[in-house]
């Protein structure tokens, strides 16, 4: 008979002896002590890193990754002061989340636009919380080898891939890693009480608040915890030597007042972050999704993240909300689960970690179950990142307790885990490969849901996206761009067909309907189906003018890009006297907008205002052209102050456009000043990325050889065509009928040069 099995009749059912403490289970010292856990945690760590290591070469994805990484010119400033005012004051991204931003900024500093760093500091972080829940279970219940296998199964569950691959997502994984520290922190706490103690506990639960306010449930997981392993509840049952602390036990009431702190803490984080999603209109109303409806969801949620954590397949980064289309059968299902798994602990409540992992698993989902309904998803792998640790810990200690009873050797033991971890750490492979870029995400997201007309947009959006073009180029069905804008068309009619279904149902659908008509208009215009492109903004236009009327809130944002959209293609078709209002309505809202919050909504307020100016401009109004022009050229400026890389581009075009109208007005001096500024840009420009830029190079020269052909200065034109016609047919070399257009431009000036200066 094993030494646990003699030992269980003088302890508590379901507890170990403190004799074990060390050793991989109760039977023998394989390794035992602290060379057992550093050997562990390496080993950990390195099998992480390992199994993570195909996302250093995975790219940026739209889908977020611009609003915190890409396209954020305040994390582009890297860490200063000016990032740390804005990272503490800001509510972007529909979120108060300060050591987000911060982190995100230390990456750009250390990694630019490179996105493999980006991705393996999150690596690190996951393997960082893996090895830190290793070490505070190990600590708190004297059991490592249950409490390595719950670690090791948070590391390697293919569910937690989107926390890790994503790095828009470093917000979960950086919060956990604090929520772990705080629980370290409150186990100290336990074992000799006092306040300096108590505020490191709530220090760390501030920091994890501060990166992702899903951690919000610490106070409720530290009364779980209260109640097994630490035991300091004085209903838990009669006290023994292995506790992690000898400190009285305390009545539920005092536990519970103990707590009353951090608890302040929730509700002000709770407060803060119901403001930032309001802000950010994320929230959405009853209307759309009633409270029976959202009951019904959440009561199906529980049940699927159980059944995605038995079979993890069919993963996503996105699962539509269902609205009031749920089956009863699948809700009834759910809510007996629920039940069925709430009775049986409360009935074998003496093994204390069943009600604990059952309870830790229930209660830290409660934040994220859409009661209040934020976007349109039912649910979210990432959301799981936490709570099944819970579901983790009743396994791993049942099943150490069954193999105690059984009398099963320390081998099997191993060998059985690491059959299970392989079987994860395969399927956590192939879900990983999913998230390589834009592409991969969303057109297995398609494979995988039904009705999903999010993931249809995206995977639209994505094909015709010009830095998914060298990885599509692979794939024989879209090796080419015609067939790439026909299945993006393809994608973005099934998302309409989806949501003109569930505006019939619910017409609080009809903002995400009018997103993709709009969509589908910017595809018809590339594709020159210019009349369907304006059938489509028109409708897209209609429906965010009728939404007042519906009662159902108004999207500014969207109904000024469609405006800009409708107006710019008025103005591709020579209708100037219809296209300006639109500018100028877009504009008005985007004057509005940048009052509320400047730093997203600048660059569209600098892009309607270069289209106001050239309206203005096609019309004859040159002095107000100017007036608009220089507008944008002052905010472009602003913007190239805080991102030189993301905004440098438009600002070059600007003082091309502002020295085009210099010329019309006989300014020759302010022309050139303009030409040059924006020369030396697209020369600073070209130096990193010589396809994209050069073109702009000759084009300006064009620009200042016919200028200096003007003012009679001779050989600087010659210089400058010459120059020009250097690039051209640099360019032509590989595309010559991109550029045969150019290149015959700058002959005939040339030739035109040449007759003047005979003249002459």
């Amino acid at each position: 008979m094993s030494r646990a099995k003699t030992l269980s009749k003088a302890r508590p059912q379901g507890r170990r002896a403190k004799s074990n403490e060390g050793t991989i289970s109760g039977r023998g010292t394989f390794l035992a002590g602290k060379s057992l856990t550093a050997v562990l945690c390496v080993l950990l760590a390195v099998a992480i890193m390992a199994l993570y290591s195909p996302v250093a070469g995975h790219a940026f994805l739209n889908f977020d990754d611009s609003d915190y990484v890409t396209g954020n010119v305040h994390i582009h400033g890297g860490l200063r002061w000016s990032t740390f005012r804005w990272a503490f004051t800001s509510t972007d991204a529909a979120n108060w989340h300060p050591l987000t931003w911060l982190s995100h900024a230390l990456d750009y500093q250390l990694f630019r636009l490179n996105p493999a760093g980006h991705h393996l500091d999150s690596v690190v972080i996951h393997a960082l919380n893996a090895v830190v829940l290793f070490l505070l279970l190990a600590w708190i219940t004297k059991r490592v080898g249950a409490g390595l296998l719950v670690a090791a199964l948070f590391a390697f569950h293919p569910i937690n891939v989107e926390s890790v691959a994503w790095v828009a997502e470093r917000k979960n994984v950086l919060s956990t890693l604090f929520l772990f520290l705080a629980i370290g922190a409150y186990a100290w706490y336990a074992q000799k009480p006092g306040w300096r103690r108590y505020l490191l506990v709530a220090a760390l639960f501030v920091m994890g608040l501060m990166a992702k306010p899903m951690v919000i449930t610490l106070p409720f997981v530290l009364l779980l915890l209260d109640y097994w392993p630490l035991e300091r509840m004085s209903l838990s049952g009669t006290k023994n030597g292995e506790l992690l602390t000898d400190a009285p036990r305390l009545a539920f009431s005092r536990l519970v007042l103990e707590k009353v702190p951090l608890l302040f803490l929730s509700v002000l984080s709770a407060l803060i972050t119901v403001k930032a999603q309001r802000s950010g209109m994320a929230v959405r109303s009853l209307q759309q999704f009633p409270l029976g409806v959202r009951i019904e969801n959440a009561i199906v949620a529980y049940g699927l993240y159980l059944w995605k954590m038995v079979w993890p397949s069919r993963l996503a980064p996105l699962y539509p909300h269902p609205g009031n289309t749920l089956p009863v059968w699948q809700v009834s299902l759910s809510a007996l689960t629920l039940a069925g798994v709430t009775g049986f602990v409360i009935a074998f409540r003496r093994k204390r970690y069943l009600p604990v992992g059952w309870f830790w698993f229930l209660g830290t989902l409660v934040p994220v179950l859409g009661l209040v309904q934020v976007g349109d998803a039912a649910m979210a792998d990432r959301y799981a990142y936490v709570p099944l640790i819970g579901i983790f810990v009743m396994i791993a200690w049942g099943l150490d307790d069954w193999a105690d009873e059984k009398n099963v050797g320390s081998v099997w033991r191993v060998v059985s885990a690491l059959g299970v971890l392989t079987a994860l750490g395969i399927a956590t492979s192939r879900q990983l490969s999913y998230w390589e870029n834009e592409y991969t995400v969303w057109a297995h997201a398609v494979s995988v849901t039904d009705r999903n007309p999010f993931a249809h947009d995206a995977l639209g959006s994505a094909l015709v996206e010009p830095d998914e073009a060298a990885a599509l180029n692979r794939i024989e069905n879209l090796d080419t761009e015609d067939k790439r804008i026909e299945e993006s068309r393809r994608q973005y009619e099934v998302a309409l067909e989806i949501r003109r279904e569930l505006t019939r149902q619910n017409p609080a659908y009809l903002p995400t309907m009018a997103t993709t008509l709009n969509n589908l208009g910017n595809l018809d215009r590339i594709q020159g189906r210019l009349e369907e492109a304006g059938q489509r903004y028109e409708e897209a236009l209609d429906i965010h003018r009728q939404l007042p009327q519906r009662n159902i809130e108004p999207d500014p944002p969207e109904l000024a890009m469609v405006l800009n959209n409708l107006g710019f293609l008025e103005r591709l078709q020579k209708r100037t006297d219809e296209a300006y209002p639109h500018f100028e309505e877009a504009l008005k809202i985007y004057r509005q907008l940048v009052q509320e919050k400047p730093e997203p909504y600048l660059p569209d307020l600098a892009l309607t205002l270069n289209n106001m100016a050239i309206s203005e401009k096609d019309q004859n109004h040159l002095d107000l052209a100017r007036q608009h022009y220089e507008e944008t050229l002052k905010v472009r400026r602003d913007l190239v102050q805080n991102d030189p890389e993301g905004y440098l581009p438009e600002l070059a075009m600007t003082l091309n456009d502002l020295g085009n109208l210099d010329g019309l007005q006989n300014q020759a001096e302010e022309a050139r000043q303009r030409y040059e500024e924006s020369l030396r840009v697209y020369r600073q420009l070209a130096e990193q990325e010589p396809d994209k830029f050069l073109p702009y190079v000759a084009g300006t020269l064009n620009n200042l050889g016919f200028l200096d052909k003007n003012q009679g200065r001779i050989g600087e034109s010659r210089a400058h065509y010459a120059e020009a016609m250097t690039i051209y047919r640099r360019l032509a070399q590989s595309d010559s009928a991109a550029y045969a257009g150019d290149i015959a431009r700058v002959d005939a000036s040339v030739k035109e040069l040449e007759k003047v200066a005979s003249v002459k």
